[in-house]
């Protein structure tokens, strides 16, 4: 084909060629671009929302780890209110000997000392109990101080030194027994 246009008319149509192109690459690069804005648009909306649920499912799992925690400490708190309660009434049930003995070392007169000692549970229930005891007396004297002072006690009955005691004038190394009717009673009065 021939082309018989002048030439000014063929540059302004190969101008308006130009234009044509430039302005369809305008448009696609421009679409280009507003979907590309689109897409990460939607990648940040899917992305919060994405961190929305992983906050939401964070929250509830602590929830979950607080209610676990609080119940395990419910637990440990119940064992260890049970351990007490155990604790307490044994030791309630435990028998004070000590202001028993601590009776028997202050009406023993001052030269004389115990040596050793032994308790025995008669009965539960009443809790009398039966103390046996060694000790040392420089004279027979002191010793039947002492035996006299433990016979003036109430709480103190059925008071027993053998006649071995007796029968030498000094240097006595003596035993005893006698019952303790009540050691509730006893802490009671001291």
């Amino acid at each position: 084909m021939i082309n018989l246009l002048p030439s000014q008319y063929k540059k302004e149509l190969k101008q308006e060629e130009s234009l044509k192109i430039i302005v369809i690459l305008g448009i696609i690069i421009l679409s280009f671009l507003i979907c590309f804005c689109l897409i990460l648009f939607l990648i940040k909306i899917d992305i919060s929302e994405e961190i929305t649920t992983q906050k939401i499912f964070i929250e509830v799992k602590e929830k979950e780890y607080r209610i676990s925690e609080t119940k395990n400490l419910e637990k440990e708190m119940l064992l260890l209110n049970q351990t007490l309660l155990k604790l307490n009434s044994f030791y309630k049930e435990q028998i004070n000997l000590t202001e028993a003995l601590e009776k028997i070392a202050q009406i023993l007169p001052s030269k004389g000392y115990l040596t050793g000692f032994n308790f025995m549970l008669l009965n539960e229930e009443y809790i009398a109990g039966k103390l046996s005891f060694s000790g040392f007396s420089p004279t027979r004297e002191i010793l039947l101080l002492f035996k006299e002072n433990l016979d003036k006690q109430e709480i103190f009955t059925e008071i027993y030194f053998p006649s071995s005691n007796w029968v030498k004038p000094s240097d006595i190394d003596f035993s005893a027994t006698l019952k303790i009717n009540n050691l509730y009673d006893f802490e009671k009065q001291n």
